[in-house]
């Protein structure tokens, strides 16, 4: 068992670590850039690793959310659970029906609880939105929260002060 434990830590390298943290959801850059760091990283791996790992998904929930969410919603299991996540999510999406692509990219940016790329994602597939245009959108605003992250994990914002 201890062996078995020891490969998993040499497989698990710093790096898959911080971009597998990143692609899951609730945690995504804004978490798994301060444990890079943490872990040794420079500021900047972490950033751009936590970036590529927090995009993974995106177009796996883009695709997949509607189709199965429908089938889910015909289970008497799964019904209310479904359909909390869309009204709770699309009671999130005001911004981003108000103010098209720059709400989108607005909600994912701003580091704050309940946003980020995977909501964001969601909510573009619940409106509909078109995938270049969600993609986009999403890209921008995960690299401004990943520029904001950075900054408030390396010190350089408390050092501008």
């Amino acid at each position: 068992m201890e062996d078995l434990v020891r490969q998993l830590l040499d497989f698990m390298t710093i790096e898959l670590t911080v971009l597998l943290t990143a692609a899951l959801p609730i945690i995504e850059l804004r978490g798994a850039i301060p444990i890079g760091i943490s872990l040794g990283l420079s500021p900047m791996n972490a950033a751009i690793i936590s970036f590529i790992g927090s995009m993974i998904p995106v177009p796996i929930v883009f695709f997949a959310v509607r189709p199965v969410f429908n089938y889910l919603r015909t289970t008497r299991l799964f019904e209310k659970m479904v359909n909390r996540i869309i009204n709770k999510s699309l009671g999130k999406s005001h911004n981003i029906q108000k103010y098209g692509a720059w709400g989108l990219v607005l909600f994912v940016g701003i580091p704050l609880p309940g946003t980020g790329v995977w909501t964001g994602t969601l909510i573009a597939a619940l409106l509909d939105l078109r995938f270049k245009w969600a993609i986009s959108a999403i890209t921008l605003g995960n690299i401004l929260a990943a520029m904001a992250i950075t900054g408030l994990s390396s010190g350089i914002v408390r050092a501008m002060s």
